[in-house]
């Protein structure tokens, strides 16, 4: 018996005590109105619910009579072995050995598919998140988002949305400008321009336009400067792609800001058609010659800006355009993910949802990622003054730097050590999941060697205590997934994989699953190996959520 249907036997038991109490008046209760909970102490049994002391009142009765009344009626009810009230009202509920144990067996046989929920069915979710100026590599901070948004993408997946992972190409504006001309200057030998862009990076690219365009030194300085920057611009963007995919972070959308300012056969621009469509919901007016959004009507500080006196769009006017863009490809809710300096975002973009007809506490999402240090990091030999995402990877890998940022909440100041995280040693979390996953696959080659299979099943059979807590947290991961995605927090599943390979661990050296010495193989040899595998197979699910490989040998 699962939580959720514990939930639904509790719900039709109050439905038939409300009756009993009341003839006549009907008790509407919905097994989402009840919560099932693992006790922190596993000695009070394998479920606990509060649902008593929620629902006296409204009963008429006291939580502890009421308790009672639950405990007895939910006695009877199959695969449950015992009902205990504790407190003030609290029931504790101890399911059945077999009960419990057929768990292992629902798991093996849903393989990858265990954990996935709908939790989430019917959303439809433009997740955007790094979104860095393609005028340098990926450094330090993009990496945390990297980590963090692909997994909240995997998160939701899993529990049913439809999300497309999004980076917008910051790729219009004076910043390209003086990205063209560092090029140019590299490339001519000349000093970096002011406020433009230092590192050998730049002499790398100019190196690659030149090879790409030879020549491309004798055109005209105007537009020398142009196919420079262009041609640097899709080099770069390359490299942060390749580097994206090398940490296991795919994106569905690279958007470029380019689009919202291109005019089409002498019609209007994105930006100019979003200005029109705010100014039709009656949130725009005009004002010391200027075009103003009256974003204070949804809890901004100030109006904002979208066009000046002398015409030309501020960068509020391409986010507008880009958020109604999202709205019009589909998508009812937005996710940004943005860095610690980028607070000032948050009214603004819930303002402009408000102005554009949307509700800024449904359709809106921004979230706030704090800084992050590496203890002993060098700052990247190419770009010079940044810690690039590319040297992070090589040092720490793949896998141990995704891990480490995905398992603190993104709002908590993060400080890493990489001699830590390369050990290969139970203090590092890392490795102490993906070890723990290794040991079951381990496991499964010692019993087939052994001669032990998943040929019989039975589940009364895992009676020790240590089987009884391993199915308790195996059971949570469905809600564990459900509840991460809803919260936007990847943490959640890190630290749940943490909690079960300490009990599988404690399960391992308790309980064998091939025979000691010359003792035969019985039952409860399959039935444990099938515990195993079903342990083994939440710990694969569980690091595909977090973007992390499952190791068969460590």
């Amino acid at each position: 018996m699962n939580p959720d249907a514990l939930a639904s036997a509790l719900a039709e038991v109050l439905a038939s005590i409300a009756e009993a109490k009341r003839p006549g008046e009907t008790l509407t209760v919905d097994a989402s109105d009840i919560t099932v909970e693992r006790p922190r102490n596993r000695d009070h049994g394998d479920w606990a619910t509060n649902a008593a002391m929620k629902f006296a009142g409204r009963l008429g009765t006291k939580p502890r009579e009421l308790a009672q009344d639950i405990a007895a009626a939910l006695a009877s009810t199959p695969g449950i072995a015992s009902v205990e009230v504790a407190g003030p009202g609290f029931i504790n509920v101890r399911l059945d050995a077999a009960a419990a144990g057929a768990l292992a067996k629902t798991i093996v046989e849903a393989g990858d598919a265990y954990g996935r929920n709908d939790s989430q069915a019917g959303n439809s979710i433009n997740l955007e998140f790094v979104s860095a100026n393609p005028t340098g590599p990926l450094h330090i901070g993009h990496t945390r988002w990297a980590a963090l948004g692909d997994a909240i993408g995997r998160l939701l997946e899993a529990s049913g949305a439809r999300v497309a992972r999004e980076y917008y190409i910051n790729d219009a504006g004076a910043q390209m400008d003086r990205f063209g001309a560092s090029v140019v200057a590299a490339m001519l030998g000349e000093p970096t321009p002011e406020g433009g862009y230092p590192g050998s990076y730049i002499a790398d690219l100019g190196e690659r336009v030149a090879a790409e365009r030879p020549g491309v030194l004798d055109l005209d300085p105007a537009e020398r400067e142009t196919v420079v920057r262009d041609l640097a611009y899709g080099f770069q963007l390359a490299d942060i792609q390749e580097s994206l995919e090398k940490f296991n972070v795919h994106f569905d959308v690279f958007f470029s800001e380019r689009i919202l300012h291109a005019a089409d056969s002498g019609e209007p621009s994105l930006i100019d058609r979003a200005v029109d469509r705010l100014r039709e919901q009656g949130h725009v007016y005009d004002a010391d010659d200027a075009v103003w959004v009256k974003t204070t009507d949804f809890g901004d500080d100030k109006d904002r800006v979208i066009r000046r006196g002398n015409g030309v769009y501020t960068y509020f006017a391409a986010d507008a355009a880009y958020y109604l863009n999202k709205g019009d490809r589909g998508f009812r809710h937005k996710i940004y993910l943005l860095g610690a300096d980028h607070h000032g975002y948050v009214h603004r973009l819930k303002a402009l949802a408000g102005a554009a007809g949307d509700d800024p506490e449904k359709d809106i999402e921004v979230l706030i990622g704090q800084l992050i240090s590496i203890n002993g990091a060098r700052l990247s030999k190419r770009a010079g003054n940044i810690i690039e995402l590319d040297d992070l990877r090589d040092w720490i890998g793949t896998d141990a730097l995704r891990y480490s940022l995905e398992r603190s909440p993104a709002d908590s100041p993060l400080s890493l050590d990489p001699e830590l995280l390369r050990k290969r040693t139970n203090d590092n979390p890392v490795f102490y999941v993906q070890y723990a996953h290794a040991r079951t696959v381990n496991v499964g080659r010692n019993a087939a060697d052994a001669g032990v299979t998943r040929a019989v099943f039975r589940p009364e059979l895992l009676v020790d205590e240590t089987e009884a807590a391993l199915l308790g947290a195996l059971q949570e991961f469905p809600r564990v997934v459900a509840f991460a995605a809803e919260v936007r927090e990847p943490h959640r599943v890190a630290r749940y994989l943490e909690e079960l390979a300490g009990l599988y661990h404690r399960w391992y050296d308790t309980c064998r699953v091939t025979p000691k010495g010359d003792e035969e193989i019985d039952d409860v040899h399959g039935t444990r190996l099938w515990l195993n595998d079903a342990t083994g197979q939440v710990l694969r699910n569980g690091l595909e959520l977090l973007g992390v490989t499952a190791p068969e040998r460590m």
